[in-house]
């Protein structure tokens, strides 16, 4: 039998189908007329972060606060 062969030899990052080239994935989330340029933008990437600590838990396993 002949090999099946696929378009890109990958499959779909968006749908569970193999590659067939429709470049979807490469389009912006914000602006479909634009080809993503990987600025983060559409993620809410932010320059700091906060995290609030409850508790410290020791060498010996009892939790400190």
């Amino acid at each position: 039998m002949a090999e099946e062969k696929r378009p890109h030899g990958q499959m779909c990052v968006l749908y569970d189908r193999e590659c067939i080239g429709c470049m979807e994935c490469e389009t912006c989330d914000l602006d479909p007329n634009k080809i993503c340029n990987n600025c983060g933008k559409c993620l809410d990437i932010r320059d700091y972060a906060a995290i609030k600590i409850d508790g410290i838990v020791g060498l010996d396993g009892n939790n400190k606060k």
